[in-house]
C-alpha cells in the first residue's frame, strides 16, 4: 500500500496536511518518495557566495589570526624604530606618532565592519545549518516510527500465526484424547 503525505500527516503528526509547516510537508514528502534530505550546507553556501562575501570572509580569516597580529606588531615596531632611531633629526612621523594613529584608525574603521559582515554571514549559515539539522532529525524520527510500525505488524502477524498453530495443535490433542477415551487407535 502506497502511503501519501496526507496519510502520514494524520498518522504521525495527528494533523491535516494543510496544517503542516513547509518543513514538515517537505520531510513527509521525502519519506513518501524514499529520498534523503541530507546535504552539505557549506557546499550550498559556497556556491551562493558573492565576491564581496568571499573577500569579507578572507579578511576576517586573516585579520583574526596570530600571523596578522604578530606581523602587525612587527610593523608597529619597525615604524617606531624608523621614526625614533634611524631618521633621528627628520622623522616623517615624530613622537607621539600622529600619522601612525591615523593609519591604525583607518584600518580599524575598515576592518571592523568587514569582520562584522563575515560574522553575520556565519550566523546566517549557523541558522541554515540548524534548520537543516531539524529537517534531518525529523526525517529520522519519522523513519524510526515507520520501522516501529513495520516491526509491530510483523510481530502481530507472528502472534496470529502462532495462535493458529496453537489452535491446530489443541484440536489435534483434543482428537487424540477422544480416541484414547474411546479406545480407538490414533491416526
Amino acid at each position: 500500500m502506497q502511503l501519501t503525505v496526507a496519510d502520514l500527516a494524520k498518522r504521525w503528526f495527528r494533523r491535516n496536511p494543510d496544517k503542516l509547516s513547509d518543513v514538515e510537508a517537505r520531510v513527509l514528502q521525502s519519506a513518501v518518495e524514499q529520498r534523503t534530505l541530507s546535504k552539505d550546507i557549506n557546499v550550498v553556501e559556497a556556491n551562493d557566495q558573492s565576491t564581496g562575501d568571499r573577500i569579507a570572509d578572507r579578511i576576517a580569516q586573516v585579520g583574526g589570526s596570530w600571523t596578522f597580529i604578530l606581523g602587525f606588531l612587527g610593523f608597529l615596531a619597525v615604524w617606531i624604530a624608523l621614526n625614533i632611531w634611524l631618521l633621528g633629526q627628520h622623522p616623517f612621523d615624530p613622537y607621539p606618532f600622529i600619522f601612525l594613529n591615523l593609519v591604525l584608525s583607518m584600518i580599524a574603521a575598515i576592518q571592523a565592519p568587514v569582520i562584522m559582515m563575515s560574522q553575520n554571514r556565519q550566523s546566517q549559515r549557523d541558522r541554515l545549518d540548524a534548520a537543516h539539522d531539524y529537517e534531518v532529525n525529523l526525517k529520522a524520527e519519522i523513519e524510526i516510527m515507520a520501522l516501529h510500525e513495520k516491526l509491530d505488524e510483523m510481530r502481530h502477524g507472528q502472534i496470529i500465526g502462532m495462535r493458529e498453530e496453537i489452535a491446530a495443535m489443541a484440536e489435534q490433542l483434543r482428537r487424540i484424547n477422544e480416541r484414547l477415551d474411546t479406545g480407538k487407535p490414533a491416526t
